[in-house]
């Protein structure tokens, strides 16, 4: 991996884990998640245009294909992790669902897109999945404390970030979509997808607007522009590299998790931070 992709990775990692934080910390909801992807469709709507006009790339239907499957994909992940951090802590949801997603990318790119990750890339891999599982602690922890459903609900998280970053690298690499037109277009699909869902709930819009006004500006800047980082690297990186990179993330996440949230248990996650920090640097040299 370049130091270049890498720089966009870590700094996606960073920026991913503080939008986490701030929806975990607002009390999330559907109505929560439909403002925030209304708001990041506004905000970034002048840019994808710019972006449009000055590449004028060639869109046919296959293009458009593949942005309505990224909304799809992106539209139940956002759904599944607002469930997961209703029903679990940070410290928890996140890790399972960030680690599990780059190991069943990495399966996938290898059989699907015939990627070839060195055997150091893949222990680095292999390395940050295993420290995610350990931040999580044991089964009967999780089924004392009533947190078994979150894990469900990390682990499909997971299949979904899997499955999204699959789509989007195809888009991004193969089918030369910029990356910033195709998360705008995610975005705009799940306003769409979600609209209905809202309309249901428009008795909850104004009030989760006034309980939570930062929060979603917040998350509405900064999760797209932590998948623009991760698209723009995609595009010249193979997938297999920035999934399991990104997911330096999970360490920004876990501090957040004790240290703002006080969801404590420090000792355990340091090392599985260890765990990780060593993952990225195997990506890094493989």
């Amino acid at each position: 991996m370049s130091a270049l992709a890498l720089a966009l990775v870590l700094s996606a990692a960073f920026v991913h884990a503080t939008w986490n934080y701030f929806l975990k910390r607002s009390g999330g909801g559907t109505v929560f998640v439909w403002w925030f992807a209304m708001l990041s469709a506004v905000i970034y709507a002048p840019l994808a245009f710019a972006v449009v006009w000055w590449t004028q790339p060639a869109l046919g239907w296959m293009h458009f294909g593949l942005m309505f499957a990224s909304a799809v994909l992106h539209t139940a992940y956002y759904m599944l992790l607002d469930r997961g951090y209703r029903t679990g802590d940070l410290s928890l949801v996140y890790p399972l669902a960030r680690g599990s997603g780059p190991l069943i990318t990495v399966l996938c790119a290898v059989l699907l897109l015939q990627e070839r990750p060195s055997v150091v890339a893949v222990v680095g891999a292999l390395l940050i999945c295993g420290g995610a599982v350990l931040l999580t602690g044991n089964l009967q922890r999780l089924r004392e404390r009533g947190s078994l459903p979150a894990v469900g609900f990390a682990l499909l998280t997971g299949g979904m970030i899997a499955s999204y970053t699959l789509v989007d690298k195809i888009a991004v690499a193969a089918y030369l979509v910029p990356p910033i037109l195709q998360d705008w277009a995610a975005n705009l699909g799940r306003v769409l997808l979600m609209t209905p869902l809202a309309l249901r709930l428009q008795g909850e819009l104004l009030p989760t607007w006034r309980r939570a006004k930062k929060a979603i500006i917040a998350v509405a800047v900064l999760c797209p522009l932590s998948y623009i980082l991760v698209l723009t690297a995609m595009v010249f990186t193979p997938v297999s590299y920035v999934a399991p990179a990104r997911e330096i993330s999970i360490l920004v996440a876990t501090v957040m998790g004790t240290q703002l949230l006080a969801e404590g248990d420090a000792a355990r996650r340091l090392t599985a931070a260890g765990t990780m920090v060593a993952g990225i640097v195997c990506l890094a040299i493989g």
